[in-house]
């Protein structure tokens, strides 16, 4: 499939958006983290903001933007519009935490109650955008049991490392949020492997043959549908030579998982500020690295559609 930017972006800033307001919702609403103005400002601000960041990234991908609220109305049938649905309906419990727990300086009852809709809003998302791709059958490296855990260990992933630096900038290191943190991006390193392992080993029994209906003998494509390279191509008939995909590997592997994990360990024993800076680095070390996870998430899936071209 060929990587679009706006995509790559989207996936990975609202993971990482998500994933934070998860945790405000839990640790604001429920009173572990202090209901400070400028301490929930940076956080909401931070969390809504790479939301809102990415479905506009995800919305400038589409060929009519300004018909996107269309989507909406086809949540019966479609992950995409169940996705559209539920990041506008958690807005509106993540609004009124903000309020409260931000303005108001409240925590517990009403507030307790927003931040848990909003977190579950997110968490539902989050799944919902996993689906979208989980649930495509001619993508035989989409369609499996991996693509769904990895959205949302990802999310879970990014969003503690985020919180982590935030709660450290602000001299209000937690050791149980660290720990989730580092805990979080070692099990992201792990189920990366093994989807990867799973991928390289898939065989997929869809063919020329099969894919035309045309049983017995060998079936060739001696010419192209198409004179010239068209929508179908641009999207869906991206390729990437194995050593590139072998390089990008070991990126995504050093800058999302390994730095990071360093990082977040050494926190453990470092005094501020030097935690923050290493929280923060390990920050955007892992959004970096993310970034090219998910440009390889979409360059080395194949669509079945690729057979009526010719490429096996």
């Amino acid at each position: 499939m060929h990587p679009a930017f706006s995509v790559v972006f989207f996936t990975t800033a609202t993971g990482a958006g998500y994933g934070l307001l998860t945790l405000l919702g839990l640790l604001g609403g429920l009173g572990f983290t202090p209901a400070d103005f400028w301490l929930g400002l940076v956080g909401m601000g931070l969390s809504l903001g790479l939301i809102a960041a990415g479905l506009l990234s995800s919305a400038g991908h589409l060929g009519r933007p300004e018909r996107a609220w269309r989507a909406l109305s086809q949540w019966r049938s479609s992950w995409l519009s169940r996705e559209g649905v539920a990041s506008v309906t958690t807005f509106i419990p993540a609004c009124m935490f903000g309020i409260g727990w931000v303005f108001l300086g409240k925590s517990g009852g009403w507030v307790a109650v927003a931040g848990l809709l909003a977190a579950g809003g997110a968490v539902t998302t989050v799944c919902a955008t996993g689906m979208i791709y989980a649930s495509l059958k001619p993508i035989a490296q989409w369609h499996s049991r991996y693509t769904l855990p990895a959205y949302l260990i990802f999310s879970a992933m990014t969003g503690g490392v985020l919180a982590n630096a935030w709660l450290q900038a602000f001299k209000l290191g937690s050791t149980a949020v660290l720990s989730w943190a580092l805990l979080a991006t070692l099990a992201g390193w792990g189920w990366k492997l093994a989807t990867w392992r799973y991928n390289d080993r898939l065989e997929i029994p869809t063919n020329a043959n099969t894919a035309t209906g045309l049983a017995g003998g060998t079936v060739r494509s001696i010419e192209w549908p198409h004179t010239e390279e068209n929508y179908v191509l641009k999207e869906m008939g991206f390729r990437i030579a194995r050593k590139h995909s072998a390089k990008l590997r070991l990126i995504t592997q050093v800058l999302a998982f390994a730095v990071p994990a360093i990082l977040l360990a050494t926190v453990f024993f470092l005094p501020w500020p030097l935690g923050a800076i290493a929280s923060v680095l390990a920050t955007v070390a892992q959004l970096a690295g993310m970034l090219v996870e998910r440009w390889l998430f979409f360059a080395e899936a194949k669509h079945t559609v690729t057979l009526y071209y010719g490429r096996e």
